[in-house]
């Protein structure tokens, strides 16, 4: 990996040279880009619309899709975006100075929904659907009118894991974020290139790098959150058994529809005596 001061990315300048920080932006970038490949996500000459929150996940998505496209990896044009939603002190020079001081292609859009979510959520409510729903129609309608094929967002393999959890605990179905979509209107792909990094990775990353996080106030300061619930579930378990959320990843990408209970995905009532066997269940009953 290059790391001159005149062969790399802004991005990247500063970065510490210990030797924990290289395996660490070398494991990021390797997860990256093998997630990019093997979910389809590249079109060459394509233009991505690259959402930043000023978070440390999106600070790490664009750093190191800049990484891979510096390197010859990413044959896409980037553009940024930063949806202001109105939140009251929202520090809203601090990623359009960011990302000049960057040489980052941008684009910083004020929209006000967080009145919208304010004015239509009953107190004591939780605000993230719906704020996520009106962040999201504003980023496709970016994305149309700034040519981009795709909407590309920071969620990484927490994310995904606690997102499934909820649906098992809470929707009462086996669904999770996908790494790559097709919104429902057809005309635009959705892309989690950092689907397999953990969220530790990327706060160890944006924390050594010191870019200039921005809390999310509106969620952050709600409690009970049903995400952060599983979240303390999930840390719970990662404590008593360390790299179970891996396995628990890895589980997501190994379904077996014949040992589940959905006939939309395997015709139970189509099987016979005599068809090929079926590889029995090797967890023991439990007693």
């Amino acid at each position: 990996m290059r790391d001159e001061c005149d062969e790399i990315h802004p991005l990247f300048h500063g970065a510490p040279q210990s030797t924990e920080f290289r395996k660490l932006r070398k494991r990021i970038v390797r997860y990256t880009r093998e997630a990019i490949e093997q979910y389809g996500m590249i079109e060459p000459g394509a233009r991505w619309l690259v959402c930043l929150s000023g978070g440390k996940d999106s600070y790490t998505l664009l750093a190191v899709l800049h990484e891979l496209k510096w390197r010859g990896l990413l044959p896409v044009d980037l553009l940024a975006c930063n949806l202001d939603q109105g939140q009251p002190g929202f520090p809203a020079t601090v990623l359009p100075e960011f990302l000049e001081k960057m040489g980052v292609p941008h684009r910083i859009e004020y929209q006000d929904t967080y009145s919208v979510v304010m004015d239509k959520i009953p107190q004591g409510r939780t605000f993230c659907a719906l704020c996520s729903r009106l962040r999201r129609g504003n980023l496709y309608r970016i994305a149309r009118e700034e040519g981009c094929s795709a909407v590309v967002l920071g969620h990484h393999r927490d994310d995904i894991l606690e997102t499934f959890f909820m649906n098992l605990f809470h929707g009462g179905r086996l669904a999770t974020m996908p790494p790559k979509l097709v919104n429902e209107e057809g005309d635009l792909f959705l892309y989690r290139p950092l689907a397999h990094v953990a969220e530790a990775d990327c706060e160890k990353f944006a924390t050594a790098m010191n870019y200039p996080i921005i809390p999310c106030d509106l969620c952050g300061s709600q409690d009970g959150l049903q995400r952060q619930q599983v979240k303390q579930i999930l840390d719970g378990w990662e404590k008593n058994s360390p790299g179970r959320r891996q396995v628990m990843f890895r589980a997501l990408m190994n379904a077996r529809p014949s040992h589940l209970l959905d006939p939309k995905l395997f015709d139970f009532a189509g099987l016979t005596l005599g068809a090929a066997p079926q590889e029995e269940d090797s967890i023991p009953s439990l007693r």
